[in-house]
């Protein structure tokens, strides 16, 4: 079965250009120009991937990927951003983005980050370790299975890749994991990206499971290493 990639930008010429690269390698392709009508796709056809421009009309990008996350929805975003404004690229990445490309991209580029996203998030909950039903550190307990914890009584959900990086630290516990070895047990052997990504997901996930985040008990950084999770 085709996978089903949604081209989301107002730019008709680079709209119309992404659509055709995408039909070309064998995507089924829909189209949207305008970011009040990106929901109701994305709820009616369940595409595989979305590719969302940060500036558009009607609701920006971080507008559209705060909905999409805040409804539950992790279907993988490749967010298109601005060449040189790193600040889009860290905060798509806060609010659930997967990974970005930069304008002006390469064909081949953009190309070669869908196939590595589709690749690595089919699906992102399996494994080659078998994740437990529970983790349990400190005063956390993380219920696996419903992607949701608790902290001192207070509750909490993770994303997929917040409980992978979790099992895995976990299974390595009181043991420095490589920056490295995340990215590709979690992101895939296929990703593309930088460590950064890594880095933000991981300030994410302080902020749910530490008392104060600045000043982490459990997930602690090796620096030139990568992390450590500590009970």
């Amino acid at each position: 079965m085709k996978k089903h990639i949604l081209v989301v930008e107002d730019d008709s010429h680079i709209r119309l250009g992404l659509c055709d690269a995408l039909t070309s390698e064998g995507y089924e392709v829909s189209e949207c120009a305008n970011g009040q009508q990106v929901m109701p796709i994305v709820r009616q056809r369940c595409p595989d991937l979305i590719l969302l421009d940060v500036m558009l009309p009607g609701r920006n990008g971080f507008d559209l990927c705060r909905d999409i996350r805040s409804a539950k929805i992790r279907t993988p975003i490749l967010m298109l951003t601005a060449k040189g404004q790193e600040i889009d690229k860290v905060v798509g990445l806060e609010l659930g983005a997967d990974d970005y490309v930069t304008k002006p991209f390469g064909v081949r580029e953009l190309l070669a980050r869908v196939q590595a996203l589709l690749r690595r998030c089919e699906p992102l909950l399996e494994s080659q370790s078998p994740v437990p039903g529970e983790i349990k550190f400190g005063e956390v307990i993380i219920q696996t299975a419903a992607l949701r914890g608790s902290r001192e009584g207070k509750s909490f959900e993770l994303t997929p890749r917040e409980l992978k990086i979790l099992a895995l630290l976990e299974r390595e516990l009181g043991n420095a994991v490589d920056r490295n070895r995340i990215l590709d047990e979690v992101w895939g052997t296929g990703y593309y990206g930088t460590t950064r990504t890594l880095d933000q997901v991981i300030v994410k996930l302080r902020q749910k499971i530490e008392r104060d985040s600045s000043k982490p008990k459990h997930l602690m950084t090796v620096h030139g290493v990568g992390y450590r999770l500590e009970k």
